[in-house]
């Protein structure tokens, strides 16, 4: 075999163990959660999105206006969720956890939405568990949700 196709070859593998080895972290973490009954802050990789916190500029996305009632707006967010693929781990009165995992090497994503009955909007917080790079999937999935959810509020008025 030639040298350069053996180097090729090892890089090559030693990629798809370290990604294998990612996926496997992801699996072990936990979606962090409420903190003191907000979404938790971004941490400082570009993989993660949150409609709660402004002053996070490159993690920002607006939230969703809501007037409508809160059993009904996290019922039509929990059948979006499913039918994006989501697993419900955790649900309150005002507030679910999803995870999302990939095909590939299984990595996990982290989605979480909390109703915040005093402003009527819904925060959304999407953010992958290991890594620096989503290929921009963690905002595409609350894009997504925004679109879908407003598109159901439209359907049933």
């Amino acid at each position: 075999m030639k040298p350069i196709l053996i180097i090729f070859l090892l890089i090559f593998f030693s990629l798809v163990i370290y990604f294998f080895i990612l996926g496997q972290q992801s699996k072990s973490k936990q979606t962090p959660g409420l903190i003191d009954g907000h979404l938790s802050k971004c941490p400082d990789t570009p993989n993660c999105f949150n409609t709660e916190i402004k002053d996070h500029a490159r993690h920002y996305i607006s939230p969703i206006k809501t007037s409508g009632n809160t059993s009904d707006s996290l019922s039509k967010l929990k059948n979006i969720v499913r039918n994006m693929g989501g697993i419900i781990q955790v649900e309150n009165e005002n507030y679910f956890s999803a995870i999302f995992s990939s095909s590939v090497f299984g990595f996990v994503d982290d989605l979480e939405i909390r109703i915040d009955t005093k402003n009527n909007v819904i925060h959304i917080r999407s953010a992958s568990r290991v890594g620096r790079s989503d290929m921009g999937i963690n905002k595409k999935r609350i894009m997504l949700i925004k679109q879908s959810y407003k598109k159901k509020s439209i359907e049933i008025n």
